[in-house]
C-alpha cells in the first residue's frame, strides 16, 4: 500500500522541529512523532528512515517535507532535494492558520504546516536556480553597500551642519565634495572629517566596482536579450532589470500581469463590509526588494515631458525589435499621463508613484512573456 506521510518543519537557526503526520479523510489524522533536532539535514534524513522503519517496510511511501519560507532561505530545501526528499516551502502569508489560537509552539508550529501540507492549504515559493539566485545576492549586496554610503553621507552634513558649515548648492555634486575637502578645521576635527570623507571615497569605489560587474553579468547570453528589452522602460536600467529577472524567474507562472503585482504587494489592499467601503494602502506583502525597486523606477518615469525620450533612452532601447520599443513606449506615455492626471485631481505623491509602480509591473509581466499586444487596465 501507498501511504501519504507529510513532515512538517519549523526550523530555526538553532533547531529544526519535526512533525510527521499521515492525513486521514473523515477522521482524525495520524501523527507518528513531533521531536527536535539539532539543525543538520542529516538529521532529517535519519528521521526519515528511523520513521519508515517504525512503521514497517511492507507499505510504500510517498513523504514530503516543508518548512515556512525564512532565514535559511533555499539551502535546507537544496540540500533534502539533492538527497532525493520531496521538500517545499511555503509563503507564510498564504498558510491556512486556526482563528482564535493564542498558543505558538515551536512543535504546534510543525503540526500546522505538516496539515498544510496535507491539504493544500498554502502557496509554494518559487526556487530559483543556483546561477539566479547567486546573482540575485550579489545585486542585495550591492545594494547593502549602497545604503552604507547613503548613512555615510548623512554622517558626514550632519558632522558639518554641527560644527557651523553648511553648504548652500545642490550636494553630493563634483563642487561640493571638492567643498567639503578644502575645509579647514582644527586637528581633531579635520582628522575626524578626512576618516568620514575616506569613507566615503571608499565605498563609491566599491559601488562602482560592483556596477561595471553588475554590467558584466547582464551582458551574459542568458540574461542580454531580457534585460535590453526591461531597459526600454523608463527608470529601468541594468541593476533593475537583472533583478527583476533573476528574482522572478519564470514570469509565466503569474496568469496576468495583476497578479504579478500583487506578487510584489503593490496591489491595494480593502476593508469593507456591507455598505461600508473602506480602501487601505498597498499590501506591501510579498517581494519587498523589487516592489523598492519599482517604486524608485516609477519615480524616474513621474518626470520630465509625455511622451519625451532623451539620447539615453533611445541608446537603451538600440537593438530590440520595433515592436518592443513601440510597447515600451506605449507604456511610458501612459505611465506619465496618468502621474500627472491622479496629480491633478488631487492625489498625494506617494500614492500617484505606487499606481504607476502598480502598472509598471504589469507592463513588465507583458514584456517578459510576449503578451505585448495586451492592454494593461
Amino acid at each position: 500500500m501507498n501511504r501519504i506521510i507529510k513532515i512538517g518543519m519549523d526550523v530555526h537557526s538553532s533547531n529544526y522541529t519535526l512533525c510527521a503526520m499521515e492525513p486521514v479523510i473523515g477522521a482524525e489524522d495520524r501523527v507518528f512523532a513531533n521531536i527536535q533536532v539539532t539543525p543538520d539535514y542529516k538529521n532529517i534524513l535519519m528521521f526519515i528512515e528511523n520513521l519508515k522503519h517504525k512503521l514497517g517496510a511492507k507499505d510504500t511511501y510517498d513523504i514530503e517535507c516543508g518548512y515556512e519560507a525564512g532565514c535559511l532561505g533555499y539551502s535546507l530545501c537544496n540540500q533534502l532535494t539533492s538527497a532525493g526528499v520531496k521538500c517545499v516551502i511555503l509563503a507564510p502569508t498564504t498558510m491556512l492558520t486556526q482563528q482564535g489560537q493564542r498558543i505558538k509552539t515551536d512543535s504546534r508550529d510543525a503540526l500546522m504546516i505538516a496539515q498544510c501540507l496535507s491539504y493544500g492549504g498554502y502557496h509554494a515559493v518559487y526556487i530559483p536556480t543556483e546561477d539566479d539566485d547567486s546573482v540575485k545576492e550579489y545585486l542585495r549586496m550591492r545594494d547593502d553597500h549602497k545604503q552604507a554610503l547613503k548613512k555615510v553621507k548623512q554622517q558626514i552634513n550632519a558632522f558639518c551642519l554641527r560644527h557651523g558649515y553648511q553648504y548652500e548648492g545642490t550636494k553630493w555634486t563634483i563642487a561640493h565634495i571638492k567643498w567639503l575637502k578644502k575645509l579647514e578645521l582644527s586637528s581633531m576635527y579635520q582628522e575626524t572629517l578626512n576618516e568620514y570623507m575616506a569613507s566615503y571615497d571608499e565605498q563609491t569605489a566599491k559601488i562602482e566596482r560592483f556596477d561595471a560587474r553588475i554590467e558584466e553579468i547582464a551582458s551574459q547570453a542568458r540574461y542580454s536579450e531580457k534585460v535590453k528589452k526591461l531597459e526600454c522602460f523608463l527608470g529601468i536600467q541594468t541593476h533593475t532589470a537583472l533583478s527583476l529577472i533573476v528574482e522572478t524567474g519564470d514570469f509565466k507562472r503569474f496568469a496576468k500581469g495583476n497578479i504579478y503585482a500583487a506578487y510584489l504587494g503593490l496591489a491595494p489592499g480593502e476593508f469593507s463590509s456591507a455598505e461600508k467601503i473602506n480602501r487601505l494602502g498597498i499590501t506591501k506583502a510579498g517581494n519587498s526588494h523589487l516592489r523598492k525597486l519599482l517604486v524608485e523606477a516609477s519615480g524616474g518615469i513621474c518626470k520630465g515631458a509625455i511622451g519625451h525620450k532623451s539620447k539615453v533612452l533611445k541608446q537603451r532601447q538600440q537593438g530590440n525589435s520595433a515592436e518592443t520599443i513601440a510597447y515600451a513606449d506605449k507604456a511610458n506615455t501612459r505611465l506619465r499621463s496618468k502621474y500627472y492626471r491622479l496629480i491633478r485631481h488631487g492625489k498625494k505623491r506617494n500614492v500617484a508613484v505606487a499606481a504607476i509602480a502598480r502598472e509598471l509591473a504589469c507592463f513588465v509581466w507583458g514584456m517578459m512573456t510576449d503578451n505585448i499586444g495586451v492592454t494593461v487596465e
